[in-house]
């Protein structure tokens, strides 16, 4: 591949930047380069949302589709082909403010102000994404979409009384027809190449040829979680191969009965096609993570990245799924129940990547529940994620089950003697108190600051006991009920 810049788009302009450091993060380039200084540092590592900036890149329709992630775990070369908008784009110096920016003065929004121009950001991504679709976000869909923007000070009322406020007011849109244009002529670019090491093929074929080529190379993805590598534990990379450019990993469709996720798609969009199929799954999707980590990262890097606390696994083992791994023109198929062999290792080879991940689509006869535990409802690290799928006959009785467990164990992993617990029974209280106290067996949980041993084990055999009352017709506790939707609407 020969090198050449990356470039994007910035400040009405188009940005060519020659030899960037690969790990050097958009969050640096603006505050040290650009001297666009409103964007801020404060966990560094895509928690708090100080730091949110909004990215756009032209979608399947060739639209401009806009999301917010976080600057300070993105990488300058990830830019490449893509807009990048930040708070000092809505507003001229001198000119009157944005409705967004408006709105956070006359609700009383802001307070220390540090956090304020990431809120802004994420409420101009809300306001944008609506307006072109003609719909305007309830306050709870704004509460969500700001799941990733933490307050301290101000506290989360006046700031939904923004979000409100700037939704209502018409106008003021982005002009996309100039961005559109710059992206379209970026679109016809070689494929990325510095003469640093940072590699951005654009097709399966030429990401499969490069992996061949430098083995060892770093595969990066959505940075949510290699981001830390380099900010917390100032890790060296080496050469590094981006998947965001490769479009076919970014597709979702149903082929042969299955979902199949391609392994760049984006967590939302991924927990999006989930939980169109799943309905039961709606609650999990928008407690994985903050928005802007959820558009950034991706499920293919969730469940490779093979954490015993990423929430994608238990679902997608629950489901029985299947990765789709690929090395040069070599393509095979591995239950994800297989995949890993211990912490953070998995049976992935040199040069191999994830392609896909394949999930049997919902029958009738299936049932699935997905719970999570955490100390705080948004944004949080789990102590204890469940997905809990079975198969029942026309009697009810269970004849197929797949528990799976994530904050038990080195790995995500299925119960097997809770599972076998429930065979050949009804899914009552019976069984489920049967499954529960099979965990013993399956599980020896480690105790850390999020839970203890003995609170892991309870919790997960309550999350059986509640799948339980479920499904013989309880009415399942909403959180929504305990939103900021529903305390804070007056």
């Amino acid at each position: 591949m020969n090198t050449r810049p990356v470039r994007f788009f910035h400040r009405g302009a188009l940005v060519e930047h020659a030899a960037p450091e690969p790990t050097r993060s958009v969050l640096q380039w603006l505050r040290e380069e650009a001297r666009c200084t409103g964007t801020k540092e404060g966990c560094n590592e895509g928690d708090c949302g100080a730091c949110t900036v909004v990215l756009g890149e032209l979608g399947a329709d060739g639209q401009l589709q806009l999301k917010a992630v976080n600057s300070c775990i993105q990488f300058l070369p990830t830019l490449d082909g893509k807009a990048l908008f930040t708070v000092e784009d809505l507003a001229a110096p001198g000119a009157p403010l944005h409705p967004v920016q408006q709105a956070m003065v006359d609700c009383h929004g802001s307070q220390c102000g540090f956090c304020t121009p990431g809120f802004v950001m994420s409420l101009w991504a809300t306001r944008e994404r609506h307006a072109a679709a003609g719909s305007t976000p309830t306050r709870q869909e704004i509460a969500d979409d700001l799941s990733g923007n933490l307050c301290r000070c101000t506290g989360y009322r006046p700031i939904l009384d923004a979000g409100e406020r700037a939704c209502a007011v018409p106008g003021a849109r982005l002009d996309a027809v100039p961005v559109v244009a710059v992206l379209r002529q970026l679109q016809a670019d070689a494929p990325l190449a510095t003469a640093s090491g940072f590699f951005a093929p654009k097709t399966v074929d030429e990401l499969a040829a490069l992996l061949e080529a430098r083995p060892t190379a770093t595969l990066l993805a959505g940075s949510t979680d290699i981001g830390l590598w380099v900010n917390k534990q100032f890790r060296p990379l080496g050469d590094i191969v981006w998947l965001g450019a490769v479009a076919e990993l970014q597709r979702i469709h149903e082929q042969d009965g299955q979902l199949v996720i391609g392994a760049g798609a984006s967590l939302e969009a991924a927990w999006g096609a989930l939980a169109a199929r799943w309905p039961s799954l709606h609650e999990l999707w928008l407690r994985f993570a903050g928005r802007p980590t959820r558009e950034a990262g991706t499920m293919g890097g969730n469940a490779a990245n093979g954490s015993p606390i990423g929430d994608s696994a238990p679902v997608l083992m629950a489901l029985g799924a299947t990765l789709v791994l690929q090395k040069g023109p070599r393509i095979r198929r591995l239950p994800l129940d297989n995949f890993y062999t211990g912490y953070m290792k998995n049976q992935r080879e040199p040069g191999e990547f994830v392609r896909a991940i394949e999930l049997p689509l919902p029958t009738a006869a299936n049932s699935l529940w997905a719970y999570k535990i955490s100390k705080r409802f948004d944004c949080d690290i789990s102590a204890v994620c469940a997905g809990i799928a079975v198969t029942r006959d026309a009697a009810g009785l269970v004849q197929a089950a797949r528990l799976a467990f994530g904050g038990m164990a080195a790995t995500v992993q299925r119960a097997a003697s809770a599972e076998a617990a429930l065979i050949g029974r009804p899914l009552d209280a019976a069984a489920a108190e049967a499954a529960a106290k099979a965990l013993a067996t399956d599980f020896t949980p480690m105790s850390d600051l999020r839970a203890s041993a003995g609170y892991r084990l309870q919790a997960a055999g309550n999350l059986i006991r509640r799948a339980a009352l479920e499904a013989g017709g309880a009415t399942a506790v909403s959180v929504w009920d305990r939103s900021l939707s529903a305390t804070e609407a007056s």
